[in-house]
């Protein structure tokens, strides 16, 4: 006679209420699984060291110093990485997360951060780390003739990198300008002076993204890194406006008429001007008004963003 079996195993009937009383000790902790520190025979794949493994996006806020000497508390976004051996299964991201917190009460400085990398660093056991930290950094802009101000926010990204015994400090910074084409404005003019035809030429929201090593013990300011692609460009866009800042603005763009070209070229003049700037990139995109597409350019300087292949999202990433 032919045994019949159940389709799944009996299990045993399990409590379904949550014991908020239940406390952990020691020894129930010891015993909990950590597959994540388990032996390498339970890799998956390719025995491969990874490069960065981590948390991103977790958010809490953090208290930057202003130029003038204030402070400000910015809500921050932070992704945590480390390196992982070959023969390593994987890591516990929450220790990433915990290091980070042990420091989010002091006020932001480098060294702060240089120490939450150090120690998860040393927490997960690894060679290499990286913490990058992004926040939107309001400052207050004056009209070009109004008297009016507002306030702007500009996208920044700090990063602390340590591979293979060596430190880096970057930072990134979103700079929104608006750009007139040259040639389009040169084409106006002739078809004022020629046919007396009114014609206007082409501008558009235009956005660079300044990537830069920050060298030396001296602080980089934001406002510094600011203020340098103002000088560079100075057709930034604008907060507080009425007529007469309208037609000022329409009078700064004609009197600065850029290429994509002509501007990471002028960005790329300032910081190499600037002595507590290392290496740096300028990637910069000019979303056209005219065409349906956007002009690009990128520049590096040094060999700490030197690149061959870009990335899918380099310029996609850009937007006005």
């Amino acid at each position: 006679m032919t045994e019949i079996r159940p389709l799944t195993p009996a299990y045993p009937a399990l409590l379904r209420h949550y014991d908020a009383d239940f406390r952990v000790d020691d020894a129930y902790k010891a015993g909990l699984p950590d597959l994540q520190n388990g032996p390498a025979s339970l890799i998956i794949g390719a025995r491969a060291p990874i490069q960065h493994v981590g948390i991103s996006n977790f958010r809490l806020p953090i208290r930057y110093l202003t130029r003038d000497g204030g402070e400000i508390a910015l809500e921050t976004s932070v992704t945590g990485t480390v390196s992982l051996e070959a023969d390593r299964k994987g890591i516990n991201m929450s220790r990433i997360m915990r290091s980070f917190y042990g420091h989010s009460e002091h006020q932001f400085s480098l060294s702060v951060l240089e120490a939450a990398l150090e120690d998860y660093k040393t927490d997960l056991d690894a060679l290499d780390a990286r913490i990058q930290m992004r926040f939107s950094y309001p400052m207050k802009v004056a009209s070009l003739r109004s008297g009016l101000s507002g306030w702007q926010y500009y996208d920044i990204t700090l990063e602390v990198i340590e591979q293979s015994g060596t430190r880096l400090r970057v930072m990134h910074l979103d700079y929104v300008y608006s750009s007139t084409c040259p040639c389009s404005l040169e084409l106006s003019e002739h078809a004022r002076e020629t046919r007396g035809r009114l014609a206007t030429p082409h501008s558009q929201r235009s956005v660079a993204r300044i990537s830069l090593v920050m060298d030396g013990p001296e602080r980089v300011w934001f406002e510094d890194v600011i203020e340098l692609c103002r000088r560079a460009v100075p057709t930034e866009t604008q907060v507080m406006v009425k007529r007469e800042d309208e037609q000022a603005f329409a009078e700064l763009n004609a009197a600065n008429p850029i290429f994509v070209e002509d501007a990471v070229r002028a960005f790329a003049a300032q910081l190499l001007a600037d002595p507590h700037i290392g290496d740096f990139r300028v990637v910069a995109s000019h979303q056209e008004s005219l065409h349906s597409h956007d002009a690009v350019s990128l520049l590096t300087s040094g060999p700490t963003f030197a690149q061959n292949s870009l990335d899918p999202g380099t310029f996609a990433g850009l937007r006005a």
